[in-house]
């Protein structure tokens, strides 16, 4: 039987995916600002089976519904919004195999900087940190950060090669491995001449520095992508060790990922799919559940989030008109395409509605241990994924749910991946801590 991995999808934030859950009195996302919440979700997390937390995030507000913030705010539609690069460290401390993985918009970066901050959590969680490499796709992000608009799709992964390029150097090439000696009876900490300076001149950045970390145990963080267009798969399949997919069919995912496993080999990839689950200890509790879960939902907020990953304001559109999207549309293009392969060429704002039945677009699993077991076995090999993405319902029950009812099913059936031991990296791929060659990462080594 093919094993996988669970991530649990989470934000830093009130609302995330499932839009209005917040509002259940069982819920508890409202303490988000709280490093409790985050120690608890972490112990949680790895008690119940989970392989990482993974953490989105965004830069700026959703403001394309209306040409105003007001129903993201109003709804709490990922704002407001904390940092989680701060969270990463204090919930490693508590926890010992538990992965992070966290997304960081490279566009609003200085490579240098950027540089340090990864190293930093791959020190602090003892190799246990993964980077999801973003362009981001929202204008008010551009607006916020002191541009006047959003770049272009394909200049923001002409960006994105030439920062990587910038940040490979600093990881890989600055430090040698035997640089640090730590010799006190020579008085001699580091080897002066096993670290070189980085000099990269290219089109956006200009470093002339050394890395100011020492090599951390992966050096280079495990690096996720979730990029669907065909620019955003090349990408993907030149850096990306494991990807992120949206759930469609298991037969059109699995189109994807043997293209995404063609282009990137012979390095491997680990493909994961986003998923929700609402599980109960029988098909009536799980069915009862994901009816009282609905009447919690907010389609307005569904809609902000929805407005701002297309780039299409739906308030200008009648409940039963065609929906087409403005030529200079700045949303996600694959998200355009999937809707409009899910709803039709002429779907409408009241089409939409009707498939935010938890608050998004993704309809959830439901059902007793051993049917949400069935499906998600089903999935990984139809599909040919290597995990899932679970995204937060109420929380934490939804959690403890998949740890006392789905992972000891899962488990039996011998479908859940051992944690293991080691680096982030190691456990993935079985290999050691370093990306290896024919990754571009590993042009940059001593």
């Amino acid at each position: 039987m093919k094993q996988f991995r669970l991530n649990a999808f989470d934000m830093a934030c009130v609302g995330h995916i499932q839009h209005g859950l917040w509002t259940h009195p069982r819920d508890r996302s409202t303490e988000y600002a709280s490093l409790d919440h985050w120690l608890s979700l972490a112990r949680t997390l790895e008690a119940a089976g989970f392989d990482a937390l993974f953490l989105a995030d965004v830069l700026g507000v959703y403001d394309v519904l209306g040409g105003t913030p007001e129903a993201a705010i109003r709804n709490a539609v990922q704002v407001p919004l904390i940092d989680p690069v701060p969270l990463i460290p204090a919930m490693a401390s508590v926890t010992a195999t538990l992965g992070f993985g966290v997304t960081c918009n490279l566009a609003y970066e200085q490579p240098f900087a950027f540089a340090r901050r990864m190293s930093t959590l791959d020190h602090l969680t003892g190799g246990r940190v993964g980077w999801n490499i973003v362009t981001g796709y929202l204008d008010s992000a551009a607006r916020a950060t002191g541009h006047s608009a959003i770049m272009a799709h394909d200049d923001r992964y002409d960006l994105a090669e030439e920062f990587m390029d910038a940040v490979y150097a600093l990881w890989e090439g600055s430090w040698a491995d035997d640089a640090v000696r730590a010799d006190r009876a020579a008085a001699l900490y580091a080897d002066p001449a096993r670290i070189r300076p980085v000099h990269h001149h290219g089109k956006q950045y200009r470093i002339d520095a050394m890395h100011l970390c020492a090599p951390s145990p992966q050096r280079t963080p495990v690096l996720y992508q979730a990029g669907a267009s065909e620019r955003g798969r090349a990408f993907a399949a030149r850096h990306a060790e494991c990807i992120f997919v949206n759930p469609s069919t298991p037969a059109h995912v699995r189109t994807l990922v043997a293209d995404l496993r063609a282009r990137a080999a012979p390095r491997p990839l680990k493909v994961y799919v986003g998923a929700t689950v609402v599980v109960g200890r029988t098909a009536k509790e799980a069915a009862d559940k994901y009816e009282d879960y609905r009447r919690h939902v907010s389609v307005r907020g569904a809609l902000a989030h929805a407005a701002a990953s297309l780039g299409i304001d739906f308030d200008a559109f009648a409940p039963d008109e065609p929906v087409r999207a403005p030529d200079n549309a700045i949303g996600i293009k694959s998200n355009i395409d999937a809707v409009s392969k899910q709803l039709g060429p002429d779907w409408t704002v009241r089409d939409l509605e009707r498939h935010f039945v938890l608050g998004a677009r993704q309809k959830p699993i439901v059902g007793s241990p051993q049917e949400v077991a069935d499906r998600l076995i089903e999935w990984a090999e139809q599909a040919d994924i290597d995990g899932f993405n679970l995204a937060r319902t109420v929380i934490p029950e939804c959690l403890e749910d998949v740890g006392a009812l789905l992972t000891p099913i899962l488990r039996e059936r011998g479908a859940l991946a051992p944690a293991g031991q080691g680096t982030y990296r190691q456990r993935l791929f079985g290999a050691g801590d370093r990306l290896a060659a024919p990754h571009p990462a590993a042009l940059h080594r001593w």
